[in-house]
């Protein structure tokens, strides 16, 4: 067992306290810098920083980043939902180290979309029917995976699809 215990800090976002969402801090107290390659390899983080080394992964509306001696989680709805989430990376961490002989290690995070690449599907009308000021805009949010296809009302059904689809080989989970 590589990580045997934390301790956790919630906080309310500092640059606007009036938010709903929670923040978490778990500080390890054990360096797990060994296992984040192999952790990488597990769950297919959707960014790998080696210097200073890092993981992050977006799951379920929520950015995770995985430090040496620190796990970040922005978007909590409470502290339960720390506890699921910081449990769940824990026997993740363990699993992956424990297996590591079987896991090949990654140090390239997931491939992403581009935004040009979205931006020549658009309408390029600026119609701001999707909620966002312009399709530049528009573009970046799908490119995070924040907005989809189908939250442009002006997007015909075929370059809808051809969007969905290029967005399809990309890995989030929102």
């Amino acid at each position: 067992m590589l990580l045997k215990s934390y301790s956790k800090k919630i906080s309310r976002p500092e640059c606007n306290p009036s938010f709903q969402s929670l923040h978490c801090i778990a500080h390890l107290d054990q360096d797990i810098t060994d296992v984040l390659p192999y952790l990488n390899s597990v769950l297919g983080a959707f960014e790998y920083f080696k210097d200073p080394p890092a993981v992050t992964f977006r799951t379920q509306g929520k950015i995770i980043t995985v430090h040496p001696r620190e796990i970040a989680v922005n978007a909590l709805r409470n502290e339960e939902e720390a506890d699921k989430i910081l449990q769940w990376l824990q026997r993740e961490i363990n699993e992956a180290w424990d297996k590591r002989e079987e896991i090949k290690p990654s140090y390239e995070g997931a491939p992403k979309p581009k935004v040009l690449e979205i931006l020549k599907l658009l309408p390029m009308t600026n119609c701001r029917e999707c909620g966002e000021s312009t399709c530049m805009v528009f573009a970046t949010r799908v490119a995070q995976g924040v907005k989809g296809a189908s939250d442009c009302p002006t997007l015909d059904d075929k370059k809808r699809e051809t969007l969905s689809e290029y967005m399809d080989q990309f890995q989030f989970d929102a």
